[in-house]
């Protein structure tokens, strides 16, 4: 013995011992990001960036396209980061992220992208502070256009379906790499065409996620994309038109209709419940003189009663739903401003005709034919057979705002439909692994003035609990078998948490929508029932 254990010596030296104990183990986590950062090897990849970062730090992302619009990105848990550059093929690859939580849960997360682009990370920071290994790749190219989709089919088969899949296989391996031991479960979160990922990952890789949470999806994909091309002949280009209709214009069409479909459910609280209800006739603003912005003239109300109705094929056969009536606002500035929609060029003119000279002002039906018999790589997402997802013990989360401007929510309700016959269910018997919620008032994956907040992304959170968090209540009906009979949302005055709630509302799984009952004000959820009338 060299010396007492109640010496001063000692004392020191347990202390000194202490220091160390405590510094090794706080430095843990950060020393395992190092040793990956040496040990990790992925085939087919270039590893370019293993890092730790601690919370609340600021991530700087110089080389991100300026398309993106996203230099910077705060950190809200310590994470190992890992960045790295996959070949899906000798001619295309993935840029992929994968953020390491220190509180990890033992889940997996995979994040979707949107529009035509690769550019988002932000999905996987939220996910990291709630306890995923969260991965994002860029889609398989940078920025938000199409261009390198040109002449390149490889970059549009990462588009369709490999990006995502990929990403998962990889996440999947540095994620068990790191932690030493296999994650328990695995999840995908997307919206929009991070939605359509999810749906493409359910039908063509069925045993990739446990769980899949996606909104807004682009399903019909070609379809979509010839319906927006449509919609910019019917309201027209040229804006000095007579038959033109002005952003004014559109916010008296607005009115009219709330005028005639508001009080549908019950209350009159400026949200549509339920969108398939209204037909409005617009009929109604004619102007009985001349003109002004309060009216309608004849080739206005005609080109607006055609918004509201289904795109056809000359034979007859359904090309894309309506517009959903109370999108009109949001829609009359992506739509109806007399400027082509960005997507319709962005995917045709590359991707599809390859000629970046094509105008969308001048599509046919023969463009539209044409893109449809082509789908490259499946990109439609249109299998109704999720047969095998099921098997595998999948559950599938669909949302989607019914006050959508960017893809008529009517798209969801049609797969979600094609689903039930294709497999020969009863909503009763697919609600076992598929269910879809109908989100009133929600935009374009977000925002609105209806009860949007759904825990679907940072700014749509919504706390953790699964009655009122997508992703949370995901993770319940995997894990506990406790699916989902309404998704609570909430809706801040300006959308802003500090300055107060403004309403409540229990968004109801279709075919279910919601009535009010007058047991509470028409803000207050529980004066709302989700009934089959």
């Amino acid at each position: 013995m060299l010396f007492s254990a109640t010496s001063p010596r000692a004392i020191a030296g347990l202390a000194v011992l202490a220091g160390l104990f405590q510094f090794t183990r706080a430095d843990m986590f950060e020393k395992s990001c190092h040793d990956l950062k040496r040990n990790l090897a992925i085939e087919n990849a270039t590893i370019n960036l293993v890092q730790y970062v601690p919370s609340a730090s600021t991530l700087m992302f110089p080389e991100n396209d300026i398309t993106c619009n996203r230099s910077s990105q705060a950190i809200s848990a310590d994470i190992c980061r890992v960045a790295l550059y996959a070949k899906t093929s000798p001619f295309s690859g993935v840029h992929l992220e994968a953020w390491l939580p220190r509180n990890w849960t033992g889940r997996f997360l995979s994040t979707g992208n949107g529009g035509l682009s690769g550019c988002k990370f932000i999905d996987c920071d939220p996910q990291g502070t709630l306890g995923f290994a969260t991965v994002g790749t860029n889609n398989g190219h940078n920025g938000t256009s199409g261009l390198a989709f040109l002449n390149n089919p490889n970059v549009i088969e990462d588009y369709s379906y490999r990006s995502v899949h990929v990403g998962a296989a990889i996440g999947k391996t540095i994620t068990n790499q790191f932690y030493k031991r296999n994650f328990t479960k695995s999840y995908y979160i997307g919206c929009s065409t991070g939605g359509r990922q999810g749906f493409q990952s359910a039908q063509m890789f069925p045993r990739d996620f446990d769980g899949i949470v996606a909104g807004s999806p682009t399903l019909a994909f070609t379809q979509l994309t010839a319906w927006a091309g449509w919609l910019g002949l019917v309201t027209g280009y040229n804006t000095t038109d007579p038959g033109f209709i002005s952003p004014n214009l559109w916010k008296t069409i607005h009115q009219e209709i709330l005028k005639q479909c508001d009080g549908l459910d019950g209350a009159i609280d400026g949200i549509i419940e339920n969108p398939d209800l209204c037909h409005p006739n617009l009929d109604s603003l004619r102007c009985r003189y001349q003109s002004t912005y309060s009216c309608l003239n004849n080739e206005q109300a005609r080109r607006a009663n055609m918004v509201f109705k289904p795109f056809y094929y000359p034979n007859g056969s359904l090309i894309f739903p309506r517009m959903q009536p109370g999108s009109e606002l949001e829609s009359s500035s992506t739509f109806y401003s007399g400027v082509p929609s960005p997507y319709v060029k962005g995917w045709l003119s590359p991707a599809i005709l390859y000629n970046l000279n094509w105008k969308p002002e001048t599509i046919s039906l023969a463009d539209i034919t044409f893109a449809q018999e082509l789908n490259p790589f499946g990109v439609n997402t249109r299998n109704g057979n999720l047969s095998a997802f099921n098997t595998s013990g999948g559950k599938l989360l669909h949302y989607h705002g019914l006050q959508d401007y960017l893809i008529s929510s009517e798209n969801s309700a049609r797969y979600y439909n094609f689903v039930r016959e294709t497999m020969s269910l009863k909503s009763s018997d697919i609600d076992h692994f598929y269910r879809y919620f109908r989100i009133s008032g929600m935009g374009h994956c977000r925002q609105g003035p209806g009860a949007w907040m759904i825990g679907q992304s940072t700014i749509g959170n919504n706390g953790l609990d699964p009655g009122s968090n997508v992703l949370i209540a995901m993770v319940e009906w995997v894990e506990k078998g406790l699916a989902p009979t309404t998704i609570k949302g909430v809706k801040f005055r300006g959308d802003k948490v500090k300055d107060g709630l403004s309403l409540t509302r229990k968004h109801c799984r279709y075919p279910y929508q919601n009535k009010y009952v007058g047991l509470q004000p028409p803000s207050n959820g529980d004066g709302w029932a989700c009934t089959l009338e």
